[in-house]
C-alpha cells in the first residue's frame, strides 16, 4: 500500500462515525477495546449522542504456552470466560482449570477498569445496539472472544466497526455480528500501522485523559465530565 488509508485514529473515528450515522441504529453504546480503540470511538461516540465504555478483554494462556490461547474473559457487569475448547481438549485444560488461570487476568481487568474510568459501572447494553470499536483487527481472536461474549448479553442489535482488517478476517466475523463496517479490507494484510500516517502505541494516562474529556453523551457516558 503506497498511501496510508488515514491520518490517525481521530481520522479513522470520523470516517466510521459518518458511515455509521447513516444506519439508523437505535439507542447505541459505544465499547472501545483499548488502548487504540479509544480515540476511534470518541468521534463515533460524540456524532451518534452515544454513551462510551470499554471492552476489556484478557486472554487466557496455556501455561507452558502462554501465547496461546485456551479462553478468554471479558469484563462486563458479570465478567464471562469464552473458552476455545480445541485448545483446551488438545492441552488437556479443563473448565476448572481454566476458572483458575482466569483469577489474575479478572484482576488485571478490575485493575485497569479502575485506572481508566475510576471504578464507574460498565454500561448495560440489553436491548440497545452495542458498536465494537477498535483501531484495526489482525487475527481477530480477541474480537472474536468479546463478540461472543457480547451476543450473551443480549443486545438488539450487535455491530462492529473498524477502521481496518484483512478481508479473510472480516469474513470469519462477519457472521458474529449484525451488522459489520470495515473501511477497508485488503486481501495483502501485514499490521494495522500501515494504514495511518500516525500511529503511536497510547499509554494508560493518554486513555485516561481521553475519557476524561469525552463531552456529555445524553446518556451518562464513562469519563463524562
Amino acid at each position: 500500500m503506497n498511501t496510508p488509508r488515514f491520518r490517525d485514529r481521530e481520522d479513522a473515528g470520523a470516517q466510521l462515525a459518518d458511515r455509521l450515522s447513516r444506519m439508523n441504529l437505535a439507542d447505541p453504546v459505544i465499547l472501545a477495546l483499548p488502548r487504540g480503540g479509544i480515540p476511534v470511538a470518541r468521534p463515533i461516540a460524540a456524532a451518534l449522542h452515544a454513551p462510551l465504555d470499554l471492552l476489556l478483554v484478557r486472554k487466557i494462556g496455556v501455561p507452558a504456552q502462554p501465547e496461546l490461547a485456551a479462553a478468554a474473559i471479558v469484563d462486563g457487569e458479570k465478567p464471562e470466560i469464552v473458552f476455545n475448547r480445541e485448545v483446551m481438549s488438545l492441552v488437556g485444560l479443563s473448565e476448572e482449570h481454566i476458572d483458575d488461570l482466569a483469577q489474575p487476568e479478572l484482576w488485571e481487568l478490575e485493575r485497569r477498569r479502575t485506572a481508566y474510568l475510576k471504578g464507574k459501572e460498565p454500561v448495560s447494553i440489553e436491548g440497545r445496539t452495542a458498536i465494537v470499536v477498535d483501531d484495526g483487527i489482525a487475527t481477530g481472536t480477541t474480537v472474536r472472544a468479546a463478540l461472543s461474549a457480547l451476543r450473551r448479553r443480549h443486545p438488539a442489535r450487535l455491530v462492529l466497526a473498524v477502521p481496518v482488517a484483512p478481508a479473510e478476517t472480516v469474513e470469519v466475523l462477519r457472521p458474529l455480528v449484525d451488522d459489520l463496517v470495515c473501511l477497508a479490507a485488503p486481501h495483502e494484510f501485514y499490521a494495522i500501522s500501515p494504514f495511518y500516517q500516525r500511529f503511536h502505541q497510547l499509554t494508560d494516562e493518554e486513555v485516561t485523559d481521553l475519557l476524561e474529556r469525552m463531552p456529555e453523551s445524553g446518556s451518562s457516558a464513562p469519563g463524562a465530565r
